[in-house]
């Protein structure tokens, strides 16, 4: 792992971390902005732009996933933020690549790419030899640390980049239920006043396309409740961010402290997880079941793993309830710690 002396320390004052954040970049760089595209990657990539202003010959962002939740798409489109995949992104136009709320290793395609900087409130991993590296854990939304670079730098958010943020912190505090901090609430307030809560309100009412109609129905006729417990697996989806929403669905559920839902999307078994409890960790629950074959981690409430296909035993996609079983016997520690040879069904 990259040493140490990369990471910005907790007790440098903001106003210093802002001008080491200004010092990686010079007037004439084409700055590349890389996200996985959800309300707090959205938020906190247009305020690393806002910072950027006049700073820098140009800064473009670049999503790694297809979106298409409706929320997701309501908030970029009040932003009127482009936002090009990055498979439609030719990378030697740029002379500094960025990424905030994720981290290289988050995503395999990801990892050979040099970062100059990188702001994220997940899980320190690897972050190669990134220049700046800012990386709070303790934090429940990436958009927190941006406000505060923001505040720091003496910008005022414009009422758009306000409301973008103030709903990133909304959203991946589910209102301060999951991880929230003394921080993310001082952001939260410092925003409140600064808001459109118009919008707030129609991104927050835009959670569900019809499209998806056709996959809640089949995860309410294939769930599996086991004591505290909701799982879910529905073969091919049109988006990861479809588990994501049944994940989110199923733990609405009385007595249900635990959901996860799982589907294959390209080439991948995606796994989302989501838990409550004081002693519950969705992130250890991820890494530990499943970071054998792929990634796999997250916060203490909601976590994720990405695990290729051509990894597992092909007869797990034979049989009905193959899948289920694997990744129930993984979560309850009876698949083993280590990585196997294969993964039988």
């Amino acid at each position: 792992m990259t040493p140490k002396k990369h990471v910005m320390p907790r007790s440098a004052s903001m106003i210093e971390k802002v001008g080491r954040l200004y010092d990686v970049f010079n007037g004439d760089d084409r700055v590349l902005i890389v996200i996985n595209a959800d309300p707090d990657a959205i938020a906190s990539s247009m305020a690393l732009k806002r910072l950027l202003w006049r700073r820098v010959a140009s800064v473009s962002v670049a999503r790694t996933n297809v979106i298409k939740r409706p929320d997701n798409l309501a908030l970029l489109q009040f932003m009127k933020m482009p936002c090009s995949h990055i498979g439609e992104t030719v990378l030697s136009d740029y002379s500094r690549l960025v990424m905030v709320d994720s981290q290289p290793h988050h995503q395999e395609a990801l990892m050979p790419l040099q970062f100059d900087l990188i702001i994220d409130h997940h899980p320190l991993g690897n972050y190669g030899r990134a220049k700046f590296v800012d990386i709070r854990p303790d934090y429940g939304a990436t958009a927190t640390i941006m406000t505060e670079y923001l505040r720091a730098a003496k910008i005022k958010p414009s009422r758009t980049l306000a409301t973008a943020l103030f709903y990133a912190i909304k959203t991946d505090t589910n209102n301060f239920v999951r991880q929230g901090q003394l921080e993310d609430m001082r952001a939260f307030r410092f925003l409140f006043p600064l808001i459109n809560q118009n919008m707030i309100s129609k991104i927050e009412n835009s959670d569900i396309s019809r499209a998806s109609l056709k996959y809640f129905r089949t995860a309410l006729q294939r769930v599996k409740l086991r004591k505290d417990s909701a799982l879910v697996y529905l073969d091919k989806v049109d988006n990861p961010d479809t588990l994501v929403m049944l994940a989110d669905f199923m733990m609405r559920i009385r007595d249900v402290n635990r959901s996860i839902a799982a589907g294959l999307f390209k080439d991948n078994l995606v796994v989302i997880f989501r838990v409550v409890g004081s002693r519950a960790n969705a992130g250890q629950m991820a890494s530990k079941a499943l970071g054998a074959f792929g990634p796999a981690g997250g916060h203490k409430g909601m976590a994720r793993a990405e695990i290729p296909i051509a990894s597992l035993d092909p007869r797990l996609f034979e049989k009905d309830g193959a899948v289920e079983r694997f990744i129930f016997n993984r979560v309850h520690g009876k698949g083993g710690g280590s990585k196997p040879a294969t993964a039988k069904p």
